[in-house]
């Protein structure tokens, strides 16, 4: 007598087809295209939260970068100021500020010019 498994293999098949509902052609329709296309999503997606990270970083120190050309100090020297004046605020809330607090950022600004 053999063994058969076909409901084994066809909800492993489900999964797969369920994950790939909505690509294009035959990736949603067939299984082995299916199931490249849904590992390669998934590596995607894994390297893709990471550099998500990355761009926001860059993001927020292009605006920052912008922020600080408007009152005359390079993005570096104003860093480097911040670090010298004993003044921590990460790069996101610097962000927040430099686009909603313009008055704030400039007294930042002034602090960080001081200890150079």
């Amino acid at each position: 007598m053999r063994v058969k498994g076909g409901t084994v293999t066809h909800a492993r098949r489900k999964k797969v087809l369920k994950r790939a509902s909505g690509y294009f052609g035959s990736k949603h329709l067939l299984f082995k295209t299916a199931k490249e296309q849904v590992m390669h999503s998934l590596r995607y997606a894994y390297i893709d939260r990471r550099k998500l990270k990355r761009d926001y970083r860059k993001l927020w120190i292009r605006r920052i970068n912008a922020a600080c050309r408007m009152n005359d100090i390079s993005y570096s020297k104003f860093m480097y100021g911040l670090k010298a004046a004993n003044i921590s605020v990460n790069r996101k809330m610097l962000s927040e500020l430099a686009i909603n607090d313009p008055k704030a950022f400039t007294n930042l600004v002034e602090e960080a010019k001081k200890h150079l």
